[in-house]
């Protein structure tokens, strides 16, 4: 589907809307105030599809002063985001760049998120490594103002150890997965030797006890996944600072498709691909590539300000004007 019309109709809401129905949160603000049309206290998104050859309808209530509620096909959900446990939706708007530019927290979080998709059976490995960490520099912030004995990390030294063991090998099978098929994908939009690496060691518990002096002067644990980075480079040169701007946007597609595929072969169903101003700056060769890829990897949502911009016959055309869409 291609979404048409001038900056400012309105394009963006509707990918944003899919997104918030699909996965339960925005891919723009965690602030769902932000969400709600102004002057309104409330907002809804409703949706209706097809996963699989089964039906799929989920639902998103907003409201100012409350939190969100969802359903998926009439259940109520516990938490809004359990939806991206369900249905899977890869996202590219212009601020994705920060994913390639950005700082390490960018990119540790993008691939926590793919490897979420990717193997739904550790998806929550981040967060709970996330949360031992949490305890485990509170406990440090409590030894060092003497409210607790050295005794009383030692579990959390051990959680933190296991589960960041844990999440080094989750995130080395996201990249060895990811990486070939990434670097095809780049080479292909004409980004050379592209390579995603990452080169974390899992922390051990004699690792952590050896620097427990300097954890508890800082009051935080200084080994881990956590302090970890990926690394996106062409060639011998690393994206984040050697890359122009047109290149970090095309190791940003060709890592999303890269997934698209991955998720496509996994099945239950395609991924979702909503692509927000994708176009603008890519030449028609490369439109026409990405085209083609997005046409065999299952439903995609694209905005664009003219038609003329997909060099292909989109499935279907949405023209936007301000305030409605036809």
């Amino acid at each position: 589907m291609l979404a048409v019309g001038p900056n400012g109709a309105g394009k963006t809401n509707l990918l944003e809307a899919l997104h918030v129905g699909t996965q339960g949160f925005s891919p723009r603000t965690r602030t769902d105030a932000q969400l709600i049309r102004f002057g309104a206290d409330r907002g809804r998104i409703a949706l209706k599809g097809d996963r699989g050859g089964a039906k799929v309808e989920s639902e998103i209530v907003l409201q100012a002063t409350e939190a969100k509620r969802a359903t998926l096909n009439g259940a109520r959900l516990s938490a809004a985001e359990q939806l991206r446990g369900e249905l899977a939706t890869l996202v590219f708007t212009p601020d994705r760049l920060a994913v390639v530019k950005g700082g390490p927290a960018a990119r540790r979080a993008y691939f926590d998120r793919a490897l979420g998709r990717l193997y739904p059976a550790r998806a929550l490995v981040p967060a709970e490594y996330g949360a031992a960490v949490a305890q485990r520099n509170a406990s440090l912030r409590r030894v060092s103002f003497g409210a607790s004995s050295r005794d009383a990390l030692a579990p959390w030294t051990q959680k933190a150890a296991e589960l960041g063991a844990a999440l080094v090998t989750s995130r080395v099978g996201t990249v060895a997965d990811l990486g070939p098929r990434f670097t095809e994908l780049a080479a292909e939009l004409g980004l050379e030797d592209a390579e995603a690496r990452y080169d974390g060691e899992a922390p051990t518990v004699e690792a952590l006890e050896a620097r427990l002096e300097q954890d508890l002067d800082r009051g935080t644990t200084g080994l881990g996944p956590h302090l970890d980075d990926f690394e996106l480079t062409a060639g011998s040169r690393e994206l984040r600072r050697f890359g122009s701007q047109g290149e970090q946007r095309l190791a940003v597609l060709a890592l999303l498709l890269a997934e698209a595929e991955l998720l496509t072969e996994r099945g239950p169903a395609p991924p979702l691909l909503l692509l927000d101003d994708v176009l603008s700056e890519l030449d028609e060769r490369r439109r026409r590539i990405l085209a083609e890829r997005v046409g065999s990897s299952g439903q995609a949502f694209i905005t664009t300000t003219a038609a003329s911009a997909l060099p292909i016959e989109p499935a279907q055309l949405v023209e936007v004007t301000p305030g409605r869409a036809h």
